[in-house]
């Protein structure tokens, strides 16, 4: 196990630069979530780290040793990639001890090891099955497998359950988390699901064309997002942002009028602003109590309702955890929850 710390690093393709001066520390044994949206640099930050891409600039240590300019075999890290990259002609058992062999460790060493990473992942009778005998599941089992024997200072995770089924990504997700805990090796995982994330994650590092938007617990984040975009991504369903203004009496948007908690907006009234609320922070209230809101689609979920509605000139999502007897075209009122809203300024940075 080791810390991972990146300083100044960036990245360039030519004349893009997609790595803008990051700098990040890993702490050793830590599980850490790279997400952004689709070509923010997580996965590029991620092979830079394995040591499959050049730094252009700045410096990657990992367990105290300068490794920017080493090759991927002497980083003493283990990467697991979306697509297994399982070899279809060895079985598990030679497939998970390749590494070791190409090493020139000894067999029995390499049976044990093997042996030792196939019970903690219930891999025990299948080491002599070949790749196509294996569900998805199964065959990123024994990607991790593969890791898991080299017994590295880092794991490297890039979108490995992005090819499962929601059923078995869920499984999946808990099986990772589970290993964490119990090999304890500092881990990165780079996901494009922040649900993923959220639930896997001892810190969150939000990442926006390059930049660090944000790092911190997945609660840290959920809570108190540092500015629009990272409030956006965080969370599912997605936050709300309704454009108006703060005053004595509330939230003011285009149509309607937000009653919020005194303490939130005074020291803001008068001032243009961004307000987030997340849909499961909406309450039913009583007309005179909240603004009025028009239902535009209705969507059971079983124990929970979630509703699309006009407030006002804004369109907004609201989810219950109740059955509601509501249509689209019939009018409820609504409310925040006390302190469960987020204001925002025109560069969308929080305000306080």
């Amino acid at each position: 196990m080791a810390e991972v710390l990146l300083s100044s690093v960036q990245k360039r393709f030519g004349s893009v630069n997609v790595i803008h001066g990051l700098d990040l520390h890993i702490p050793d044994g830590e599980f850490v979530a790279l997400v952004g949206p689709s070509g923010c640099g997580k996965s590029t930050l991620l092979r830079m780290i394995a040591g499959l891409e050049n730094v252009t600039q700045g410096s990657i240590r990992i367990g105290g040793r300068d490794v920017t300019d080493l090759d991927p075999k002497d980083r003493d890290i283990a990467m697991v990639f979306q697509n297994y990259a399982l070899y279809p002609h060895m079985t598990v058992a030679v497939n998970m001890g390749f590494s070791l062999e190409h090493r020139g460790r000894p067999k029995a060493e390499i049976a044990e090891r093997v042996r030792w990473a196939a019970e903690i992942l219930g891999l025990s009778q299948l080491l002599d099955r070949y790749p196509r005998q294996l569900s998805g599941g199964q065959r990123q089992r024994v990607a991790m497998g593969r890791a898991i024997v080299r017994d590295p200072q880092v794991f490297l995770f890039d979108e490995p359950l992005s090819n499962l089924d929601a059923k078995l990504r869920i499984l999946m997700r808990g099986e990772i988390k589970g290993l964490h805990q119990r090999l304890k090796t500092t881990t990165v995982y780079v996901t494009h699901d922040q649900v993923e994330a959220m639930t896997m994650a001892d810190r969150i590092v939000v990442l926006n064309a390059g930049r660090v938007e944000q790092v911190g617990t997945p609660l840290e984040l959920f809570d108190r997002p540092a500015n629009q975009f990272v409030a956006g991504f965080i969370g599912s369903p997605a936050m709300n942002f309704i454009p108006g203004r703060c005053t004595a009496q509330g939230f003011e948007t285009q149509g309607a009028l937000l009653p919020l908690d005194a303490g939130a907006i005074a020291a803001h009234a008068g001032r243009g602003a961004t307000c987030g609320i997340r849909p499961e922070h909406f309450e039913l209230c009583a007309a005179g109590e909240g603004a009025a809101a028009q239902v535009s689609v209705v969507e059971p979920l079983g124990s929970d309702t979630q509703l699309s509605l006009r407030l006002g000139d804004a369109q907004v999502i609201a989810l219950f955890h109740e059955r509601l007897d509501v249509v689209p075209g019939d009018v409820v009122h609504l409310r925040p929850k006390a302190g469960m809203v987020h204001l925002f300024d025109a560069d969308g940075l929080r305000l306080e």
